[in-house]
């Protein structure tokens, strides 16, 4: 579970700096981007991401939460370390992305008012259109994990305060609403990306192929049986059933 929600987020801060990099500073991008270094930042960030679910092994802060029937990261257990989990795996990540996709947009708005026609950045139509829905990831994952993030952050803060005063209901809102974020993807891509929509028909129809395919071998077998002679009839003579 911590690999795919750290990993989550620190793969969008990479995509976020990779996009600011390429739009922004489009003659830098080949050489900051080559096939070498890509992989090596594929293999930093994951680096990065097994490191950082490494302290919940030795603090302890992963225990049985009976309001949603898991195991999961305790908030309570260690106010220094949740507060430590909340900024550099939430806040961290979310200001540096905010910060990219803030300089693309800014750079987005010049280049369609003409205000630097002698120095346009690399940014053609389809490049626009992923910056897009890598965006619109970008703000949903913000919106989906906020609430849990500053339920954890206000009960680090005080936790014998505000621990009772967070409703059962409120907490379980804020967590299946942080997971309900990885369903929302499949529909954004879906929307926003022409690829996407692409495979989803040509799966749609490979799937609605195939299933009339087999109710018609079925039907077709079916034919067959109620034609073909019974095996219980032979030589003119009927097998009685019971006495089988």
């Amino acid at each position: 579970m911590g690999l795919s929600v750290i990993g989550s987020i620190f793969n969008i801060t990479g995509i976020a700096i990779n996009r600011y990099c390429y739009i922004c500073h489009s003659l830098k991008y080949d050489k900051l981007y080559s096939d070498k270094n890509s992989l090596c930042y594929v293999i930093l960030i994951w680096i990065l991401t097994f490191v950082a679910i490494v302290p919940n092994l030795f603090v302890g802060s992963l225990q049985y939460d009976p309001r949603i029937y898991s195991c999961t990261f305790a908030q309570s257990v260690s106010s220094p370390y949740t507060i430590a989990v909340v900024f550099f795996h939430f806040m961290l990540p979310i200001g540096i992305v905010t910060f990219c996709y803030l300089r693309i947009w800014i750079l987005v708005i010049q280049v369609r008012r003409r205000v630097k026609p002698d120095n346009k950045p690399r940014l053609k139509p389809h490049d626009f259109r992923n910056f897009i829905t890598m965006f619109v990831v970008f703000v949903l994952f913000a919106i989906c994990w906020a609430p849990l993030n500053f339920i954890g952050l206000a009960v680090a803060v005080d936790p014998d305060t505000i621990i009772p005063r967070i409703p059962e209901w409120l907490f379980v809102s804020s967590y299946y609403m942080a997971y309900f974020n990885s369903c929302l993807n499949a529909i954004i891509y879906g929307l926003l990306n022409q690829n996407f929509r692409r495979e989803y028909k040509r799966i749609i129809v490979t799937i609605c192929t195939a299933k009339v395919f087999f109710q018609d071998s079925s039907n077709d077998a079916a034919d067959r049986m109620k034609t073909k002679p019974s095996p219980l009839i032979t030589n003119n003579n009927q097998v009685k059933v019971d006495s089988v």
